[in-house]
């Protein structure tokens, strides 16, 4: 496994979809990009940004019923690659054993940046899957993640604010 840290939630141009940037803390400066959902992103933008919402998110949520549980996320891995998806575990201490859960690589980053577990990529997808980009280099295509985080964060208030409970009848 290699140690790797958010480098940063970006948005692809071509496809106008975000991406997560997972870089190796250590070695080549390898880095894995992830698609992700907006939604994702905007969860993610919210953890690494310190915004305060009235109601807890559903990552928030996860994080209030693994502390309710007297568990520990001790760390995420994104750990496969089937197709165009990958996937994820998340890796929990329980007062009683170790636990290790499936999850999106999305919903696991969301997670471990709220609780500042450590992030880790299997070793075979940071040889298969990775970019290089170096420090003042933006990578082709893609928008740095404050400005298009604090727009994909506007765009989910004016949302929450337009929602009714009728939206959810079927």
């Amino acid at each position: 496994m290699v140690r790797v840290q958010l480098r940063a939630v970006r948005v692809d141009l071509q496809s106008n979809t975000p991406v997560l940037l997972l870089e190796e803390e250590e070695g080549q400066g390898r880095t894995l990009p992830i698609f992700i959902g907006t939604p994702e992103a905007t969860s993610i933008a919210y953890a690494t940004q310190g915004v305060d919402v009235p109601r807890p998110l559903t990552h928030d949520l996860v994080v209030d019923i693994i502390d309710a549980l007297g568990a520990e996320l001790d760390f995420v891995v994104v750990t496969e690659i089937e197709g165009a998806t990958y996937l994820a575990d998340l890796h929990l201490s329980t007062p009683s054993e170790t636990v290790v859960v499936s999850s999106r690589p999305s919903d696991a980053v969301a997670l471990a940046v709220r609780t500042g577990s450590p992030l880790f990529v299997a070793d075979h997808l940071m040889e298969l899957d990775t970019v290089f980009i170096a420090e003042e280099e933006e990578a082709p295509g893609l928008v740095e993640d404050e400005v298009e985080a604090e727009e994909v964060v506007e765009e989910f208030r004016e949302f929450l604010d337009t929602i009714r409970p009728e939206d959810f009848s079927a």
